[in-house]
């Protein structure tokens, strides 16, 4: 008897040493992320309409259509202030970026739960969304495709049930590894000499290629695409 419970403590300790290493190593993985460049701060900086709550920043705008960007993995949230700004612009929709726990989007894939509860005045919404952002933005679609009017992708492809046709994907021709996943039915903007990591602005990302064209040009066509998607 006694064997035996000793051997039930041994196999517990192991269990929650490997548990504890598991831990460890995930919280290692996750302090090393990607800070938003000179850039993006910059726009926080000097725009003073842009409203930090909790974890949000709302980009306002004379609109009822409002759009919610996720992040991509380990990316600062601020890092995709530019290009938000431009879509504000030239879309005229308030725009708000959520701010993930541990900055991934997976940790809180229903962040647009409370923006939409919290934002009564809005009565047509896009989820958005970068790499990982854009698949926990797809799968909330998916399960909410009643709330959702449409559904943006950069660096992403669908990820549950949500219609095609309400659904448009942006994505760099030098990052081509995603079209596997791309359906006939997708409607797709390939922008030539485009990356992975330009659709935000926090430099260069382990294992992206180097684009050919800036991160402002690969903005500049991202949110002339949405632009047109959306009219």
């Amino acid at each position: 008897m006694k064997k035996v419970h000793s051997k039930l403590q041994r196999a517990l300790l192991a269990a929650v040493t490997a548990m504890a290493v598991l831990i460890c190593g995930f919280l290692i993985w996750t302090s090393f992320w990607y800070h938003a460049d000179a850039e993006a701060s910059a726009v926080l900086e000097s725009d003073t309409s842009i409203q930090r709550t909790d974890r949000t920043y709302v980009l306002p705008a004379d609109s009822d259509t409002g759009m919610i960007f996720y992040p991509g993995a380990k990316v600062q949230a601020i890092s995709y202030l530019p290009i938000l700004e431009q879509i504000r612009r030239q879309c005229g929709i308030t725009v708000i970026l959520a701010e993930m726990p541990l900055n991934l989007a997976i940790m809180n894939a229903n962040a647009a739960d409370q923006i939409i509860a919290s934002h009564p005045e809005i009565d047509h919404w896009v989820m958005a969304g970068h790499s990982m952002g854009g698949a926990m933005a797809s799968d909330y679609a998916s399960h909410h495709a009643d709330q959702i009017d449409h559904l943006i992708l950069l660096g992403a492809y669908r990820y549950g049930s949500y219609p095609a046709s309400k659904t448009l994907i942006v994505y760099g021709s030098l990052n081509s590894d995603l079209e596997s996943h791309f359906g006939p039915e997708d409607n797709i903007v390939r922008i030539e000499g485009g990356n992975h990591a330009q659709f935000g602005n926090y430099g260069r990302q382990k294992g992206d290629s180097e684009a050919t064209i800036s991160a402002n040009e690969q903005q500049r066509q991202a949110v002339q695409a949405i632009s047109g998607f959306l009219q």
